[in-house]
């Protein structure tokens, strides 16, 4: 079993629910969505893109997918969840936006990233001691050599390439996009998720995903609030 600590909305939330629409699934229930039709891009089309996006589910990576290391067991996790939750007050972003990244089309942040990127670096470093040292074949599947040094050290660190200075927040929407199909599906999501983008979104909770097992899609185990004296929601 893989574990991640992902932000995502809260499951009843207006974004979640354009989300698992987008991507064909709510990791919430595990259940299947009916994906929409869109002028120049029919469903089909879009499932075809958002394949690995419906296996990990509707997230923006802060500590990506990790095994347990020796010793640390899935109450340690959560306990560590809960302290760190408790340490740490909810902010806001000013919003999101329609965009790609490295060929991928996703939800991106507006405005000052400060405050977010300094939390996602918090949250590599308080778990590290959570996860396993990664193996020769997982750091392999990574393609060390195309790795620009910073992020092979981080890889090599952290497990992750893209931390601290090489972290950039994204909500993933499709697997690479071809150049010539790019804008096309730009303007669909836009369509799609236009009564989402633009607004202030919180970052209130951290959301632990776990992989039962290996290819499996994820799932939400619990969302945990950035307050003290509030409690695990449990999906």
């Amino acid at each position: 079993m893989r574990y991640a600590l992902y932000f995502a909305p809260e499951p009843a939330s207006p974004l979640a629910g354009l989300a698992a629409s987008w991507i064909g699934r709510d990791a919430a229930t595990g259940k299947p969505v009916q994906q929409p039709d869109f002028d120049g891009m029919g469903a089909d089309e879009l499932a075809g893109i958002t394949g690995p996006a419906r296996r990990y589910g509707f997230h923006a990576t802060l500590k990506a997918p990790f095994r347990l290391a020796d010793g640390v067991n899935e109450r340690d996790l959560l306990q560590t969840m809960d302290r760190f939750c408790a340490s740490r007050t909810r902010f806001a972003i000013e919003g999101l936006k329609v965009g790609a990244i490295e060929g991928f089309v996703a939800l991106l942040p507006e405005g000052d990233l400060s405050q977010l990127n300094a939390f996602a670096g918090d949250v590599v470093s308080a778990f590290d001691g959570c996860r396993t040292e990664l193996t020769e074949s997982e750091i392999e599947r990574r393609n060390p050599e195309q790795l620009a040094l910073a992020e092979l050290r981080n890889l090599m660190r952290w497990g992750y390439p893209y931390v601290f200075d090489c972290f950039r927040f994204h909500m993933t929407l499709t697997s690479r996009v071809p150049d010539k199909d790019r804008d096309r599906v730009l303007r669909a999501a836009g369509e799609h998720f236009a009564p989402v983008t633009g607004r202030e979104i919180m970052i209130d909770a951290l959301t632990l995903f776990v992989e039962p097992e290996p290819g499996a899609p994820f799932e939400i185990h619990s969302r945990t609030p950035l307050a003290s004296g509030l409690h695990r929601k449990t999906a």
